[in-house]
Order: structure tokens, then C-alpha cells, then sequence
């Protein structure tokens, strides 16, 4: 039994971006880069896929990641979760969202920290810098007690609200004031999780669509984090060419550095660093110190299918 493993709950079809999780970047399925990513970044903790359809678990499973077929009926990625530890058997998961291909170490680790202080279910924010994004209902908003670190609520609405202003805000407004972001990442105790899967649905969950107010709703808390890591969630075609566009497309170049090294320390020494625009947004001086240059990202190889693919009755 795995004390702490990470789950990513995958689902096949998507309203907005039917599919997105094969969707071509760069000659491979984004599903790949983030799971390249997260075994880059936080190889401390195994991982597994909790996938609803059998081309989902063959595109991990041929690139030697665990794959676990669930229910295509589950109304949440908690709930594939849910039923997926039931094989993984954790005392701790980390949900990674499967749409997320810059999460960092630093980000795994923070949400496993925030369990070890006790929360039963952990999350993470990040400040928004720009009003469009702000009034974005796709872009999620979290309202934080930051002594107790603690998420109050989450919407699609833009919060808090700016009375004063009519509601009309500006970048400088955004950037001075609490206004957060949700990132797709979570985690869990597994005593909770079990229950998570038992709730009855919430109101203000079937309004807004967030699955985490379920958890609000039935009275537990979420503890949340602050993270100023850049990050790019992938919910439309055009953010998959934003995140195309960091790896190095056409009209932008890439934010790796230009030297390789497989120790992610050691960035501070490399002197050339080259341009990213999703890592400019949200942090204009700075280079990108997540994304590492290697034109084959090293893979936990040893890893093999969890058990046979059966066929998807979707």
C-alpha cells in the first residue's frame, strides 16, 4: 500500500474541447506531456491513470504508465478517483487534472504538506494578473481565509466583487486585490475521499458545475495554498496552442534553457534563457525555471499496464 500516490482522473469526451486529451501537440497526445511532466517532476510518488475509455489507457500504457478503467458513469473526476483507489489502496492522493501540463514539484509537494498538517482535502491558488482572465467563467475563482489557509468558496462568477467600481476592474485592480485563481489540483485523505464518493450531490455544485463544493457543501474543509508557479490549463483549442506555443511553436520560442541538466537546482547557473509568453504573464522578469530541455523527457519505464484494458461501454 502506497502511503501518498498520485491519481489522474482521465475522461475521454469534453464539452468544450471534445477529446482534448488526444489532441496532437507538437506529435503527441497532451494526455503524454502531462504525464511526462508530473513523473519529471515529482518521481517520489506513484503514478496511476484512472481512465473511462481503452484509447486513453493504451495511450499510457504504451508509454509504460499505470492505467486503471473506471466507470464512464462517475459525475466528477473525484469520483473516478474514488473508485480507482480502491485498486491503488493509498492512504493519500494527489489528484493532477489530466489537462494540466505545467504542473510542478513544488506544486505536488505543497498539496502532500497540507496533508501532513491534517487537512482532509488540500487544493492550490494562484493570483490572477489580468481582468480578462478574471471575468473568465472558464477560470475558476477561490476566496481564501489566508491566516487559516483555508478556501471559503469557489465560482465561475468573478470574486470578490468590485462595488465601488461597478464591478468594472482593470488589470492594476486585479493584481492589487485577493482575487484567485483555482488550479486543477487536489488532494485527499482517503478516509475522505471514500465518503466524497457517498455526498449527495450539492446545489451550488450542479449550478456551478465545481465539484469541489460538494465537499463545502456537506461541511468539510478545503485547505488551500498559495502557489505563484506558472501554469496552463488546457480547456479550449486555443489554450492548447498557448501551451504549444511554450513548448516552441512557430510564433514563439521555447522557454526551455538552452543547456540540459537533470538536476533542476542547478537552473540558477544557466546565463541564456529564451523567451516563453505564458511564463511572461506571470512573471515578466523572470525566466521560466519549470520547464526542462530535453528532446526525449526521461519516463519511469518500469511501470506496466495495472491489469488488462477490458473494452469501455461507452
Amino acid at each position: 500500500m502506497a502511503q501518498t500516490a498520485i491519481i489522474v482522473p482521465c475522461r475521454l469526451e469534453s464539452t468544450r474541447f471534445p477529446r482534448k486529451l488526444l489532441h496532437q501537440i507538437k506529435g503527441r497526445p497532451l494526455l503524454l506531456w502531462v504525464a511526462e511532466r508530473i513523473a519529471r517532476e515529482a518521481p517520489e510518488f506513484p503514478l496511476w491513470f484512472a481512465v473511462d475509455h481503452e484509447l486513453l489507457g493504451e495511450c499510457v500504457t504504451q508509454a509504460g504508465f499505470k492505467a486503471i478503467m473506471t466507470s464512464g458513469a462517475h459525475q466528477s473526476g473525484t469520483d473516478r478517483i474514488a473508485e480507482a483507489n480502491r485498486t491503488v489502496k493509498a492512504e493519500k492522493i494527489i489528484n493532477v487534472q489530466a489537462d494540466e501540463p505545467l504542473v510542478t514539484g513544488g506544486q505536488l509537494r505543497a498539496l502532500a504538506g497540507l496533508l501532513a498538517d491534517g487537512a482532509p482535502m488540500a487544493t492550490l491558488a494562484t493570483p490572477f494578473k489580468r481582468a480578462e482572465d478574471f471575468a473568465n467563467p472558464n477560470q475558476v475563482k477561490v476566496v481564501l481565509a489566508p491566516v487559516a489557509r483555508r478556501a471559503l468558496f469557489f465560482s465561475r462568477s468573478p470574486m470578490p466583487y468590485a462595488r465601488d467600481r461597478g464591478g468594472v476592474v482593470d488589470d492594476a485592480w486585479v493584481a492589487a486585490n485577493p482575487c484567485y485563481r483555482h488550479l486543477g489540483l487536489y488532494a485527499y485523505h482517503a478516509s475522505l475521499l471514500n465518503r466524497f464518493a457517498q455526498l449527495p450531490l450539492g446545489r451550488l455544485e450542479q449550478i456551478e458545475k465545481l465539484e469541489q463544493l460538494r465537499v463545502l457543501e456537506n461541511g468539510y474543509e478545503i485547505a488551500c495554498d498559495v502557489t505563484d508557479d506558472p501554469t496552463i490549463g488546457v480547456d479550449t483549442p486555443e489554450d492548447g496552442a498557448k501551451f504549444e506555443q511554450c513548448l516552441g511553436g512557430s510564433r514563439s520560442r521555447s522557454c526551455f534553457p538552452v543547456a540540459v541538466s537533470p538536476h533542476p537546482a542547478r537552473f540558477a547557473r544557466f546565463s541564456r534563457w529564451r523567451s516563453c509568453s505564458c511564463c511572461q504573464a506571470a512573471r515578466p522578469k523572470l525566466p521560466c525555471p519549470r520547464l526542462r530541455s530535453s528532446p526525449q523527457p526521461t519516463v519511469r519505464r518500469s511501470m506496466s499496464p495495472a491489469r488488462p484494458m477490458p473494452a469501455s461501454s461507452n
